[in-house]
């Protein structure tokens, strides 16, 4: 049997790898969408210039083949719109509508235009109408739930094209005149039918054939999976399949009748498994999930959903693993027949397998990249061979194709309103992997929504620990972005809520965000209260480490308001701890600010010395970065007190150092974190003697 990958949603059929895409029928819509394009609008026929682009709807039902029938639409017409073909859904599998928000976000990542994380959404429109402006795209909006939706996404370009889907008329979008879809007419659904069953039984009893797709009204899902239940029996006549298809029941839609005959006609685990699908995330299915949800191997997973794929069931996602997704028309009646079949108990497990091994999976992401780690190596050897990934990159692949996937789980995971130990553990691994492989400015406005999910069961549920937990997390994204002000107001809402949850570790670091964000806001006074506030919290629990750097953080505070004194106090504060704690590297730094503060109020000698001493430490600590950084210090200021002959020696030092720790591949050395403090420090104090 030929291997066929179907989109039952519509009418487009392939076969063979060589052979071309074949759209079937729709003749007469598709003349009258591109005469649509054309029609004069209301504006045009006063006088006026269209304000906004062209709106195309094609309605139908789920299953009636209207995606597939925008699709073979803006193939024809985008030679005409070379700035490409934008496409986004508006409605989840199960019916839910997509947040403006979301959808706008996929659309300028698509146009690789940057959006902050955590913008509003009328930040994020209007982000994307500019980024159209003066373009000429398409833009497919699929399963639209309301005309809310598509309007808030419309360009205001009218050069561009909008084909929107939906199951009906969109009232409140002007100028829109929908192309709404029936049945194929009987040649195409007859040729349809041959070519998901094989065009032999089709040919032999063409009258046959035509009562089937009489039967089926035309609808290309059923067809389709009518046509896999005949191409998994070589021996059944159509006219067998008609029959039992008419003495099944006459109630619900051809594509549910046609749904229930498969599912009865399957083996007991692949029923199973079908109808546990309608839980997978997003309706995406992978053979891990798929393992996951019906309790059996990965490869006996990846089995039957390659044979649900030949049945019509899934569509094959174009990917270089092997991915599957759920068709829109099928996800409500698998998720009926899971609710008739499947106990609660036995849907709520095998969901809560699911997550479970996305967690397993996302800790192994993770630990792929902790090489360095015995205790991170152990924990991955211990993981069984399916979860593991080879190297590094596999595993970023991974994260990087299955994060729709992923971040529907996470939805799936706090849906109920729970913070269980599982979605605690699920969204904590997530944003450990995605921070460990992409970086937290590169995966920021994932983080966002992560972040925000959990904040919004917080609330409602009255989780004061985690919604402290989820507020730090989000004012550090939004500290991050720039949006220093929104920070503040995070922080100060997180501060409330962990006192309330009478949680220290929440408080003190909720005070420390406040003093950083008023410190770079400018003001200093209110930045050292709050610095002060946390540090005697930290010194009351003998939190040393954490007083030594709140004690850097007040002298940093005072440095950039000019007050040396109190600067030298802290600084020196901050050596001593980090003496005390045996932390080498932290007291040279320490040491090194120290100098530059002693640089400041205009004591070079005092700055020099001190300067060597930070030298010494680092030497010590095996900081080589921080000890050529030093060196160029020392040589700066042996020029400004005259001694070029010594300034040129610590220079040399500093560059053979450098020369010694760049990078085989001629790449830039990565800074250390002292020395970054120390540079933004320099920068804050010169611009603000500027």
């Amino acid at each position: 049997m030929t291997d066929q990958a179907v989109d039952t949603d519509g009418v487009r059929v392939t076969g063979d790898a060589a052979v071309p895409d074949r759209f079937l029928g729709r003749t007469r819509e598709l003349k009258e969408l591109r005469a649509d394009i054309e029609r004069a609008g209301l504006d045009t026929l006063s006088g006026r210039k269209a304000p906004r682009a062209r709106v195309l709807l094609i309605a139908g039902r789920p299953g009636s083949g209207r995606t597939t029938l925008a699709a073979e639409l803006v193939r024809q017409v985008a030679d005409r719109y070379p700035d490409g073909v934008l496409r986004t859904r508006l409605s989840e599998p199960d019916g839910t509508p997509v947040p403006v928000e979301r959808a706008a976000r996929e659309l300028l990542d698509a146009l690789q235009v940057p959006a902050p994380a955590g913008a509003a959404e009328d930040e994020l429109t209007e982000a994307l109408r500019a980024a159209l402006t003066g373009r000429r795209a398409v833009l497919v909006l699929d399963d639209a739930a309301a005309a809310e939706q598509v309007d808030a996404l419309l360009p205001d370009s009218p050069d561009s094209l909008v084909v929107a889907v939906s199951e009906g008329p969109l009232t409140g979008i002007s100028d829109v005149r929908p192309c709404t879809l029936g049945g194929l007419d009987t040649k195409s659904a007859v040729e349809l039918l041959s070519r998901a069953a094989g065009s032999v039984r089709v040919t032999v009893d063409p009258r046959a054939a035509e009562g089937l797709a009489e039967q089926c009204q035309g609808q290309p899902a059923a067809l389709v999976v009518a046509g896999g239940w005949l191409a998994a029996r070589p021996k059944a006549a159509v006219a067998d399949l008609a029959k039992q298809l008419h003495t099944e029941t006459d109630e619900g839609t051809p594509v549910g009748r046609a749904v229930q005959l498969v599912h009865a006609a399957l083996p007991a685990p692949a029923a199973r498994t079908l109808r546990l699908l309608s839980l997978a995330p997003a309706g995406l299915a992978d053979p891990h999930i798929a393992s996951a949800l019906a309790g059996c191997s990965v490869s006996s997973a990846r089995t039957t959903l390659d044979d649900f794929a030949s049945l019509g069931l899934l569509h094959r996602v174009s990917s270089p693993l092997p991915q599957y997704e759920v068709p829109g028309c099928l996800h409500p009646l698998l998720r009926g027949l899971a609710e008739v079949h499947e106990r609660p108990a036995e849907l709520q497990l095998a969901r809560a397998r699911m997550l479970e091994r996305t967690v397993r999976l996302l800790q192994s992401c993770r630990a792929i990249t902790e090489t360095d780690s015995p205790r991170a190596r152990e924990k991955l050897l211990g993981m069984p061979r399916s979860l593991r990934f080879p190297h590094p990159r596999a595993a970023a692949d991974w994260l990087r194709l299955t994060r729709p996937a992923l971040l529907a789980s996470a939805r799936v995971a706090v849906g109920d309103g729970e913070l269980d130990t599982l979605a605690r553990r699920l969204m904590s691994q997530l944003v450990r992997a995605m921070v460990a492989h992409f970086g937290t400015q590169a995966a920021a406005s994932d983080l966002y929504g992560l972040h925000g999910l959990v904040l919004d069961v917080a609330e409602r549920r009255g989780l004061n620990r985690e919604k402290a937990a989820a507020l730090l997390n989000l004012g550090d994204l939004d500290a991050r972005t720039g949006r220093t002000a929104d920070a503040l107001g995070r922080y100060r809402s997180a501060l409330d809520a962990a006192r309330a949850a009478r949680d220290p570790y929440a408080t003190c670091r909720a005070m420390e965000s406040v003093g950083g964000a008023h410190l770079e806001l400018g003001d200093y006074d209110r930045a050292c209260d709050w610095f002060g506030r946390a540090l005697t919290e930290r010194l009351a629990r003998d939190e040393r480490a954490e007083s030594a750097r709140l004690y850097g953080r007040i002298g940093a505070a005072h440095t950039y308001a000019g007050r040396y004194g109190e600067a030298q106090r802290n600084w020196r504060a901050a050596v001593a701890w980090y003496r005390k704690n045996g932390d080498l590297a932290a007291q040279a730094r320490s040491l090194s600010e120290l100098a530059r503060v002693q640089e400041y109020a205009g004591r070079p000698e005092d700055s020099l010395r001190t300067c060597r001493e930070a030298v010494e430490g680092a030497r010590r600590a095996q900081d080589t970065r921080l000890q050529a950084a030093l060196h160029l210090r020392l040589a700066d200021t042996l020029e400004r007190l005259g001694d070029p002959a010594s300034a040129a020696v610590h220079r040399g030092v500093a560059e053979r150092m450098l020369g010694d720790e760049a990078p085989q591949d001629g790449s830039a050395p990565e800074q250390t974190a002292g020395t970054y403090e120390s540079a933004e420090v320099a920068s804050k104090f010169d611009a603000k003697e500027g």
